[in-house]
């Protein structure tokens, strides 16, 4: 009994290690677009935007799930990591699309969409890097 208990609070502090690696991984993106985000979201250029969307995805995949085996999540808890990770990009971006303006007064306006789409893909990747289970190795 006491055996499951130590287990429950391994896997609790180790999710708490995760959502705080996703709020450093947010407010690192949010200053970086902060200071250069109008080289990076152009509504206009739609291939600019495809790209940025082809690459964000997998790389919000690999990056889960390299945080998950960095922290020695079991897999079968991968996808509670996946959510820690993208729970505070979920919970605060939706702030920053409402006060986009504010919040980054370096990149155009008509930007709050493609932003706000872009976080919902980054989240999608993230969360698909959480599902897919490790791959076993011959």
């Amino acid at each position: 009994m006491v055996a499951i208990f130590f287990f429950f609070v391994q896997v609790h502090i180790m999710k708490t290690r995760l959502l705080l690696c996703g709020l450093g991984i947010w407010l690192g993106a949010t200053v970086g677009l902060r200071l250069a985000g109008q080289h990076l979201l152009h509504p206009g250029n739609w291939k600019g935007t495809l790209i940025l969307f082809a690459v964000s995805f997998p790389l919000m995949a690999w990056l889960v799930r390299r945080l998950c085996n960095r922290f020695r999540l079991p897999p079968e808890q991968w996808p509670a990591g996946a959510v820690s990770i993208a729970l505070p990009t979920l919970l605060l971006d939706p702030f920053s699309s409402a006060f986009f303006p504010i919040v980054f007064p370096n990149i155009s306006p008509e930007a709050s969409g493609l932003f706000g789409g872009w976080m919902l893909w980054c989240c999608a990747g993230a969360l698909v890097g959480g599902i897919i289970r490790p791959g076993k190795r011959s």
